[in-house]
């Protein structure tokens, strides 16, 4: 199974990190459904801006808070 780390642009031009292992149910939720993420639920839409498969869960989940530690600036280089 295939894991995906990923970074979404709001509405407000912040950005949110998550992780998932089906990306397109999950960008879904967050814009669509009551069962996306509070943050990104009232900052919609979002729009996918990057992300970054795994095979591995465990380096996706550590991948994410690596990614969650950047700046914004490196986050932003990270998206280029």
């Amino acid at each position: 199974m295939d894991y995906f780390v990923y970074i979404l642009q709001c509405k407000d031009k912040t950005l949110y990190t998550g992780s998932t292992n089906n990306l397109e149910k999950r960008l879904k939720a967050h814009n669509e459904l009551k069962s996306g993420a509070h943050y990104t639920k009232i900052r919609r839409p979002v729009k996918l801006v990057y992300f970054e498969k795994y095979n591995n869960k465990n380096k996706a989940l550590l991948r994410e808070l690596e990614i969650k530690g950047l700046t914004r600036f490196e986050k932003i280089n990270l998206i280029k």
